[in-house]
């Protein structure tokens, strides 16, 4: 698979502005070390950036095709990104589950009138190497592994680059890597001297698992309050993009993920779920360097229960 071309993610941007929003940078409340600014993908219209994939996907399917409906396989954000647009498109949106995704995501699946049908995590994971699922029908819009998704997602470099031109790092969630080299991609493009890390939990990170073996490698996986990123593999075509494309992934814990939620919550009064929160905990930690340095914060859909823990003082 080949990443998009700038051409691709400058075309993307119509599709995706009718359904998202171009978000803002701000700058992270630190005393001290260098500045760190957050891209705020939490306030998309579905809290999280991946209504812009989704738009620019299902916006190049054609219209008799799109007509037989949409699904994806999500633990909650995707899915709330497919079936905004499905609805904003009147076409009817279904969506594969895992049976631990929490319950804001799902009732927010619900509330934008698409259908969950739950599977084991297990079960789940492997939809998105087959892309296929009984009883599914219509167009899979893949969360990650997609040209087009990947695009739209690109245009957050571009909001990067007119915002903060000379940002010297970035930093960005992985999950199953469509965010990152979505970014990366464009930024490579448009700044290629600035370098893309990835942002990953320890015992969660197969990303960098992968580039310590030096190859794609599956490890293993328990689930945790931070489940908009990590898993037990990287898929192999997404391997080869992001090794070739991301300077490199920065590893932090459970307990640094909820300390950044907080320190968003009480510094900036912003509220990120713990995969947004994780760019934020990578860029902390110092391990990326640079005096400017921009967290994607990629969503905000954390449940109450789960915040109120965390600001608290404890982890989920």
């Amino acid at each position: 698979m080949r990443p998009p071309g700038l051409p691709e993610i400058e075309a993307a941007r119509e599709r995706v502005y009718a359904a998202a929003l171009r978000t803002p940078l701000v700058r992270l409340g630190v005393e001290e070390g260098p500045e760190i600014w957050l891209k705020l993908e939490n306030l998309q219209p579905i809290g999280s950036f991946k209504i812009r994939g989704s738009a620019n996907a299902i916006g190049l399917i054609p219209p008799e095709e799109l007509a037989a409906g949409v699904w994806t396989a999500s633990a909650g954000n995707m899915a709330q990104g497919v079936a905004w647009n499905a609805r904003r498109l009147g076409v009817p949106c279904s969506v594969v589950v895992p049976e631990t995704a929490p319950r804001l995501k799902l009732d927010a699946i619900d509330r934008l009138g698409a259908t969950a049908v739950k599977t084991s995590v297990a079960s789940w994971f492997e939809v998105f190497r087959t892309q296929r699922f009984d009883g599914m029908g219509g167009r899979f819009v893949h969360a990650f592994m997609d040209r087009d998704v990947m695009a739209g997602n690109g245009t957050i470099a571009l909001e990067l680059i007119e915002d903060l031109p000379d940002v010297d790092a970035v930093v960005v969630p992985f999950g199953g890597g469509g965010l990152a080299c979505g970014i990366a991609a464009g930024m490579r493009a448009l700044a290629p001297d600035v370098p893309v890390f990835a942002s990953e939990v320890t015992g969660q990170a197969p990303f960098a698992e992968s580039l310590r073996a030096g190859r794609a490698v599956s490890i293993p996986y328990t689930p945790s309050f931070v489940d908009g990123i990590g898993g037990p593999h990287v898929e192999p075509d997404m391997w080869e993009l992001s090794e070739d494309l991301l300077a490199g992934s920065v590893e932090i814990t459970l307990e640094d993920t909820a300390r950044a939620v907080r320190r968003l919550v009480t510094r900036n009064r912003i509220v990120a779920e713990g995969a947004g929160s994780s760019s934020v905990a990578a860029a902390l930690s110092g391990a990326v360097q640079g005096e400017k340095i921009v967290c994607i914060v990629s969503g905000g859909n954390l449940d109450p229960s789960r915040l109120a823990t965390i600001l608290e003082g404890g982890v989920p």
